[in-house]
């Protein structure tokens, strides 16, 4: 039964209840005939038990190696014999499954979705299987020093709480994982609110057919709703990790505000003006007027609770300590001065068209709106944002750092020489007091 009819990135989409309570969401787009589908599940590695990190992962790991009727192989086969993409992924806050098919295919297809989440194959060979992968991929982390020293950073702004780990887990308590404890995650899939977006080529046979399929088999399921997710638990203001390379990692970074806040919109359009693109203040004053960066950027990802904040930096060792003072000249001078009236013009236009480039294909709206609904924003929240986001001024930019930004946390990861450096810097600004 349609709910409602709302704006969605200039376009119009039709929202209902599938039985159960499944939120649909349905972009028809003209175009070729393909389809894109997201189902979107709230929980992800935020609500690995304890002792558990990890869990989500492997469980989403494990949806695409078979479900239903069907084994590893025979999945496999059918979703690669129609040249469609199928994977299932854990994030901080959800589990993710994503299709991509053509039409004519969808029919065979998108009801696997469903299955996945209702009877996933859950079998000792695959997890272990799934389980040596994951541990072989953080073990591959280790001897990266942009993932260590982003690892040191997570723990600095969150502690052991729930966005305290990487997705993959901790190594630990992978190793000590059992089978068993992953059907208790899998009953409670969807309690906390699930979405479903299709957008393309979408007949109404297709939404029958999803009906009917919720009909025979049940799955329970709500709206997500907005609400406070997980907040920071501040730690140690400066981490070291020594490694014994030629360059040195510096990160930089606060715990913020969730998606859909006011001051969340301003830190968007600082991160605009900060590190989008070759034009960006940090890319121009730390690469090219000082030469003090072989990469630069900002990192601010969407989350239901307290998002990071965080500049990156990687530079050579010899030159740690003026990277690292430069670094946090940078952010302090976001708490002391607003942008002027051209920063914030260039500012604005490269949110707006970061927006218009995310929604070019049938795969990026469906992203986008699954995102959105996700975390429990209305259907036309980018376009609100969009809006809103033209009403700032410096002033009000320079209040919102003054609000998230005015106790950062600094890791570093390089060689002892340089960390030593970095760290006399640090203790010398009046940042770190």
């Amino acid at each position: 039964m349609p709910l409602a009819t709302l704006s969605l990135f200039r376009t119009t989409p039709e929202t209902m209840l599938l039985p159960g309570g499944l939120p649909l969401a349905v972009v028809h787009r003209p175009g070729p005939a393909i389809l894109s589908a997201r189902l979107w599940i709230r929980g992800g590695s935020s609500l690995d038990p304890a002792g558990a990190c990890g869990a989500h992962q492997i469980l989403a790991g494990l949806m695409t190696r078979g479900c239903g009727d069907l084994g590893p192989e025979a999945l496999a086969d059918l979703v690669e014999g129609c040249g469609a993409a199928l994977r299932c992924e854990a994030s901080e806050d959800n589990l993710l499954l994503s299709l991509k098919c053509a039409r004519e295919d969808a029919d065979l297809l998108l009801p696997l979705l469903l299955t996945m989440v209702q009877s996933p194959w859950l079998r000792a060979d695959q997890f272990e299987l799934e389980r040596q992968l994951n541990l072989q991929a953080l073990q591959r982390q280790k001897e990266d020093p942009f993932q260590l020293c982003h690892d040191r950073l997570r723990q600095q702004l969150y502690g052991n709480g729930p966005y305290g780990h990487d997705p993959l887990g901790l190594e630990a308590d992978l190793q000590g994982l059992e089978l068993e404890a992953l059907d208790p995650l899998r009953q409670t899939l969807g309690a906390h609110g699930a979405v479903l977006v299709l957008c393309g080529d979408v007949p109404q046979s297709l939404i029958t057919l999803l009906q009917r399929s919720l009909e025979a088999s049940p799955w329970s399921s709500q709206a997500p709703l907005k609400g406070t997710g997980p907040l920071g638990w501040p730690g140690e203001r400066l981490a070291l990790c020594s490694q014994d390379t030629e360059q040195m990692v510096l990160m930089l970074g606060a715990a913020t505000v969730p998606l859909g806040e006011q001051d969340g919109l301003a830190l968007r359009l600082l991160h605009s003006h900060l590190g989008m693109g070759m034009s960006s203040r940090l890319f121009v004053v730390m690469r090219e007027e000082q030469g003090l960066a072989y990469d630069v950027g900002v990192h601010l990802p969407a989350r239901r609770g307290a998002a990071p904040f965080v500049f990156h930096l990687s530079t050579s060792a010899d030159r740690a300590a003026d990277a690292c003072r430069s670094l946090l000249d940078e952010w302090q001078r976001l708490l002391e001065h607003p942008l002027d009236a051209e920063e914030l013009e260039l500012a604005l236009a490269k949110f707006r068209g970061q927006d218009a480039m995310g929604r070019q294909t049938c795969g990026q709206i469906a992203d986008r709106l699954a995102l959105v609904l996700g975390h429990g924003l209305p259907t036309d929240y980018v376009d609100q944002a969009l809006e809103r986001a033209g009403q700032f001024d410096g002033a009000a930019l320079q209040a919102a750092a003054q609000r998230c930004l005015r106790r950062p946390h600094l890791s570093l990861c390089g060689p002892t020489a340089a960390l030593e450096g970095a760290a006399a810097v640090w203790t010398a600004h009046p940042l770190s007091t």
